[in-house]
């Protein structure tokens, strides 16, 4: 079992870093469906991106997906996606209780969906702090909350502003949230104790080496516009996937 989590978290976190989503989002319930407790998952599912994500950025950096430099969009973005953020994963921890999942996830499905579609149809926005600002916020939010759903909405929501490129814009995801995840675990150890270190630890290992390699992937992607293409598709997919297992499962 250890080696199948390890294997998981390889192959999600390579996913998550070369297209900017889909690790907590789909490995959240995965492990739900293998019988662990969503308390336990959760946690875990933040620690292990946490690790990812800071590793991931790393090579970001490297490889010129994105620049991390002082005084670059890219650095400015995440910082402001960050620092809202992580206000955002204190309420997001602190209702996990009380709010109703089913409407939540249905609003992010929704939402996410709302995004493929303005990337198909090549709608901008001029990019503002404030724009980002709420990016951040709803992303974090979710990310608290469910453990997945930050990806898909601030790498597809950063496609939707101009002047955004597709690999910065991945990359300075995998860069804001490798802290929100760090402190949104913090949260959720300070409020309910810590996670099941039996999971936890496997899928950082995993999640580690994904980091690793998923970044140098991307690098090797010289079609912008194919790039984006596919991560609309994957965005839009998601979506559709989140609303049919909150209404039609």
């Amino acid at each position: 079992m250890v080696g199948l989590l390890i294997i998981f978290a390889i192959v999600m976190e390579f996913i998550d870093s070369f297209l900017g989503m889909m690790y907590g989002t789909v490995l959240s319930p995965l492990l739900i469906l293998m019988g662990y407790n969503a308390k336990a998952v959760v946690p875990s599912i933040l620690i292990s991106q946490a690790v990812g994500g800071f590793i991931a950025s790393w090579r970001h950096h490297k490889f010129n997906n994105a620049d991390f430099s002082r005084g670059t969009l890219d650095r400015k973005v995440t910082l402001i996606i960050v620092g809202f953020g992580m206000f955002a994963s204190v309420i997001g921890v602190y209702v996990s209780v009380l709010i109703s999942a089913k409407a939540l996830n249905t609003y992010i499905a929704v939402l996410v969906i709302a995004i493929a579609l303005l990337i198909f149809c090549r709608r901008t926005f001029i990019l503002t702090s404030a724009r980002i600002f709420v990016l951040g916020f709803i992303s974090a939010f979710n990310k608290a909350l469910s453990g997945g759903g930050f990806g898909p909405l601030v790498a597809g929501g950063q496609l939707v502003f101009k002047d955004r490129k597709e690999k910065g814009a991945i990359g300075s995801t995998d860069f804001a949230e490798a802290p929100i995840c760090l402190f949104s675990f913090l949260l959720w150890v300070w409020a309910k104790g810590f996670p099941d270190w039996w999971l936890s630890i496997p899928l950082c290992i995993g999640a580690a080496i994904g980091g690793f390699f998923g970044p140098k992937a991307l690098s090797k992607i010289t079609s912008q516009k194919k790039l984006k293409f596919t991560l609309a598709i994957l965005i839009l997919i998601e979506g559709v996937w989140v609303l049919w297992k909150v209404w039609l499962k």
